[in-house]
Formats: C-alpha cells, structure tokens, sequence
C-alpha cells in the first residue's frame, strides 16, 4: 500500500497552480531584460517603475485602466467575486439564498484570515503596515527627512511620516529600505486565495480523488475525504461550473496577467520574491495549517469540506 501524501505538502494540482506564480515572475523579469525598448527605457528606482512619458510599454504605466480599477481595487474585486460564489454555488448551500449554512460561515472565516493578513500587509500592523515597518527596518525613510535635517523643513512632523501614504501625502517619497512589492503580494494573494476556494468544490463536485490528506484528533493521517461528503451527494448538488465560478476564474486570469505585467515593468528580482514569499506565508496558514491541526480544522474547515 502506498504511503499517504503528507498533509503538510500540497496535492499535485495545488503544485501546479503554485508553480505557475514564480514561473510568471520569471517570465516578465526574463523579457525586461530581454526586450530592447523595456531595457533602454529610463528606470527610475526610488519608485521602482518607468517614467510614465518614456514608458515603454501602456502597461509599463502606473495610470493604466488595469492598475487603477483592478489593482488598486484588487481585494474589492476579490471579495465580491469570493462572495457571489460563496452564495450561488450549489455546493456551499441553497443557491440565490442567503441562509448562513456551516459551509458558507467557515468559508467567510477563511475570507477573514486572509483579509486580516492583507490588512496587516499593506494598511496597518498595529502601527505602519508590514509593508512600511520593513521598509524602515531596512533604511528606508520619506526624502523629506533629509530636507528636515538641513533646515527646510521642521523636523518634529516629517519624522512621523513613517508610512508610504503619509510620506507621499507631503509630497515626499520613500527612498532606500527594500520595499516588498504589494501588487506581487496582493495579485498572488487574492489570486491563490480564490483558487484554493474554487479547485477543491469543483474536484469534489466532479467525484475526482481527493488527494489532500489530514491528521485527525487520534492523531492518523487520512485522506480529506473521510470529512467531505459523498460524491453521489456532491454529484446531486448540481452544476459546479455556475457564474460565480467563471466570474473567479475570470478574477483569476486577470490577476495573473498584471502579475505578468508587474514583473516585467515595477520592482528589483528582490523585491517582486519577497511579495510572492509573503503571500504564500498567508496561504499557508489558511490552506495547509487546518491540514495538520484539528482544532484549527474544526474552526475554518476545509474548502471543498
């Protein structure tokens, strides 16, 4: 008998849809490097993109439609798709209804999770965000400082701007530090996030073999099936390719396009690793702990579960 997967490693299509993250960053770094107009288009590295009237590509602009009404509205794109699916699908409850079934309650707690993650990422972490503390830690600070510390500007103020908002609030800018990229952290984040939630429905509505595997409370590691249920009951459910489902993978694409975009156009090797690494730290958490931790299971489930 084969041994079981153990419950800490993801399932061969999770690999796959992880895999395809580096990959894209790859790819967009290799053809910056690569294309002659990328390459000798002036760069400017305090904000880490291209001047907007050399820019040499409409995606190499921070003012593209994409950017503006998807990116920087990201994770309202993510929620509303997350939570038309939540409600619509047949698989977490009465399709059209609002009735809070188990399933549609852990799913929003997974939501949570990972939306306090991007909260603490990007907005605020008790404090200035992730993001901004590391930046800081690193040596970074709002050029303003250095305008302070030679008189033009009084001091006292300018060292409270310790966060990117702030700083370009004052008309400053941040310089120096590494600044983790939080297009590659949310596109990643948001992205995987709506993937974990919509592959497993869709593999355990179609009666695929469910190759994730959990530690139960006796401490046994068995396949996540034992907790799922049936395939005929999940085969009954009805349609899993409903449009709260296409309206994801729609999200999705998209994402994963500007994530193409990003890595070709904004930020060092460095900075774009440090967004995925810290995205995937989230997913982790959410999609991998409940695996190997029954008490955290019986709180926010298992998609799919």
């Amino acid at each position: 008998m084969a041994a079981r997967r153990p419950p800490f490693l993801p399932t061969s299509l999770e690999t796959i849809l992880l895999s395809i993250y580096p990959a894209t960053l790859v790819a967009g770094s290799l053809f910056a490097l690569l294309d002659p107009s990328t390459r000798s288009a002036p760069y400017n590295a305090t904000t880490q993109s291209h001047f907007a009237d050399t820019a040499p590509s409409y995606f190499a602009k921070k003012s593209n439609i994409f950017n503006v009404f998807f990116v920087k509205q990201g994770w309202a794109w993510i929620t509303i798709s997350y939570f038309f699916f939540l409600f619509t699908h047949p698989s977490t409850g009465p399709p059209g209804s609002l009735v809070l079934t188990p399933k549609r309650i852990r799913g929003a707690l997974r939501w949570t999770l990972v939306t306090v993650w991007w909260i603490f990422v990007t907005q605020w972490f008790f404090g200035p965000a992730i993001i901004d503390r590391s930046f800081l830690l690193t040596g970074g600070q709002c050029e303003l400082v250095e305008q302070a510390e030679a008189g033009n500007v009084d001091m006292d103020p300018t060292r409270q701007f310790v966060t990117g908002v702030a700083c370009k609030a004052v008309g400053g800018k941040w310089r120096g530090g590494h600044d983790i990229s939080g297009h590659v952290f949310l596109l990643v984040l948001g992205s995987m996030f709506l993937l974990e939630e919509v592959v497993h429905v869709i593999l355990r509505s179609s009666a695929a073999k469910e190759e994730r595997t959990i530690i139960m409370d006796d401490g046994a590691v068995k396949s996540a099936d034992v907790e799922a249920p049936s395939s005929r009951d999940a085969a009954a459910e009805g349609s899993v390719w409903t449009l709260g489902v296409k309206i994801i993978l729609g999200v999705v694409g998209l994402s994963l396009y500007m994530l193409l975009m990003t890595a070709a156009y904004f930020h060092t090797w460095f900075e774009k690793l440090t967004g995925l690494l810290v995205a995937l730290s989230g997913i982790f958490v959410v999609y991998f702990l409940p695996r190997v931790v029954p008490a955290v299971r019986n709180v926010i489930g298992m998609p799919g579960v």
